[in-house]
């Protein structure tokens, strides 16, 4: 019963996370902001809606290990998994991508949630540190959306990219896109009261830690969503899209996520992630600026190389 939970659980966060994002991204495109943009935003913070659900739950139970594992397992998965995956299908270009200032940005609110970890148990005021440093880069994408929307005509193709990825329509009616973003919002609570029931009914059962199922299992699971729409993106040629998902998705994580569940902290910080998944987490996001930074592209032998360390780290984890 316990893992039926957390299937249903899961099943219930993604179907509502789609119908959010599906419903935001609409939304967007009949402003006319730029898919580059849309995707470090509305889909890259709407696909971590779950992460979102699952963290404030954990914490309100008193299972802080979920909601840290839940995170940090979600961005290493975002990294190895997420990319991995499509790398293997076709090759990503990311030198090519615009989005270097915001991967500088991830790197900066890793090593800031990695330090505020080390200063921890996670309290309010490190949550108020995190939200702050997501106003300031909210801040600087919102500048983006501004220069964008000056600078490129109404016809320009970035805005014909997300469409087809999310099954969009820039022409939906308000009422339908408004009865997306509720089911989406009613949805995201009921999966992840479910799935957080399901993870600790099986920590207990199988004798893991709360840390390793938050990890591994809910990690993989939320991490479906970016999954999902990198493939697509990928398929597609659109390795900016796929790259700004992942970045967008990362950074939320870390920021509001952590910074909004440390409200209902404290939020313990248990040596294993000091020690261990911390660093994996940061390694997995340095090294993709081998990517973006040089002429270095992400082929299928980055990509089986990429699944084989992140399938090494979860073995690793279950010894």
């Amino acid at each position: 019963m316990d893992m039926f939970r957390v299937f249903a659980g899961l099943v219930i966060l993604l179907v509502a996370g789609d119908f959010l994002v599906k419903g935001a991204v609409s939304l967007s495109l009949r402003l006319g902001i730029p898919a580059l943009i849309v995707s470090f935003t509305i889909v890259g913070f709407g696909t971590s809606a779950p992460e979102m659900l699952i963290a404030v739950q954990s914490a309100l139970e008193g299972a802080p290990g979920i909601a840290l594992g839940n995170v940090v397992g979600s961005n290493i998965a975002n990294v190895l998994m997420v990319l991995g995956i499509p790398a293997i299908m076709v090759t990503l270009d990311m030198g090519q991508c615009d989005t270097r200032r915001t991967y500088i940005q991830m790197i900066a609110a890793t090593l800031v949630f990695m330090a505020l970890a080390y200063l921890g148990p996670l309290y309010i005021w490190h949550g108020v540190v995190l939200l702050l440093l997501l106003s300031g880069m909210l801040g600087d994408a919102a500048f983006s959306v501004h220069r964008a929307r000056k600078c490129l005509p109404s016809d320009n193709p970035f805005v014909e990219e997300l469409p087809d990825l999310e099954d969009s329509d820039p022409n939906m009616p308000i009422w339908k896109i408004a009865a997306f973003m509720i089911a989406g919002i009613i949805g995201l609570p009921f999966g992840a009261d479910i799935l957080i029931d399901g993870a600790l009914g099986i920590a207990n059962d199988y004798n893991v830690s709360e840390e390793v199922v938050g990890l591994t299992i809910i990690a993989i699971g939320t991490s479906l969503p970016e999954l999902a729409t990198t493939v697509v993106a990928a398929l597609r040629r659109q390795a900016e899209v796929a790259l700004g998902n992942v970045i967008g998705s990362n950074m939320f994580n870390l920021l509001a996520i952590m910074g909004v569940a440390s409200f209902f902290g404290p939020l313990e910080v248990s040596p294993r992630f000091l020690n261990n998944d911390l660093w994996v987490m940061l390694a997995s996001s340095i090294v993709l600026a081998l990517f973006m930074f040089t002429h270095l592209k992400l082929t299928r032998i980055w990509g089986m190389l990429f699944l084989a360390t992140y399938a090494a780290y979860i073995m690793a984890m279950l010894r």
